[in-house]
């Protein structure tokens, strides 16, 4: 009798944890396109990539993809870092993996939405926490990425300009966004070749510059922010 009752309890356990263990790997439901949370990308190699925002399991990226946009931060950026097969990395202001906005840098917001094709990415250093303006769209699955990459969206039309995006590390003549809008602010796409100006920054004050700054160190640029490279192919046997 007590044999049965451990192996009942033990049966219950076992539910118990599966459960528990898919409720947390399960992705969420897909809420319904909102223009407000749609993000427009128009690029230079021709066409309008629409990405569906979500808001609803990383809230602090999607305001931050939004908030530079209506900036105008994206226009006239490249993906300076596209591997065919994998992915296309983008939003850098430097243009070498190595900048990034004004702003703070973001928690991560880790959830159940999987690094599958046309999935919104973000990138960041070696460090979780270190998330800015970067991303990356994923061009094919890559499920190791799980866990450890923000997933804050992922495109719903216009993957197959996303697919034409110039590759390279970095590309030889780099696809660049012409415009980075949100839908709901209903901005049309710019002419053929021709990138919206982002608004200009203001000039900083040479007052404020100390008398000593340029005799100083140079300041040594911020790690690379870099997505792993994808696994090499396995060998053929000979």
């Amino acid at each position: 009798m007590r044999l049965k009752a451990f192996f009942i309890l033990l049966a219950g356990l076992f539910l118990a944890t599966a459960a528990a263990a898919q409720s947390i790997s399960a992705p969420p439901p897909v809420p319904p396109l909102d223009p407000e949370n749609t993000l427009l990308l128009d690029l230079s190699t021709g066409g309008r990539v629409a990405i569906q925002l979500r808001p609803d399991v990383a809230p602090r990226h999607v305001e931050r993809i939004k908030t530079l946009a209506r900036r105008g931060f994206y226009n006239g950026l490249t993906f300076h870092r596209v591997i065919d097969g994998f992915m296309a990395q983008g939003g850098d202001p430097k243009g070498d993996g190595s900048g990034g906005s004004d702003l703070p840098d973001l928690a991560a917001e880790f959830n159940g939405l999987p690094h599958v094709r046309g999935a919104l990415s973000a990138a960041r250093t070696e460090a979780p926490n270190t998330a800015n303006s970067q991303f990356f769209i994923m061009l094919a699955p890559k499920l190791s990425l799980d866990g450890q990459y923000t997933v804050f969206g992922r495109v719903v039309s216009g993957m197959a300009f996303v697919d034409a995006i110039e590759k390279g590390e970095p590309p030889a003549n780099p696809t660049r966004i012409l415009q980075a809008s949100i839908a709901a602010d209903n901005r049309p796409p710019p002419a053929p070749g021709l990138a919206v100006a982002a608004p200009a920054a203001p000039a900083p004050s040479l007052a404020a510059q100390p008398a000593h700054a340029a005799a100083g160190p140079a300041v040594p640029p911020p790690p690379s922010i870099r997505v792993p490279d994808p696994p090499a192919p396995p060998r053929r046997k000979q």
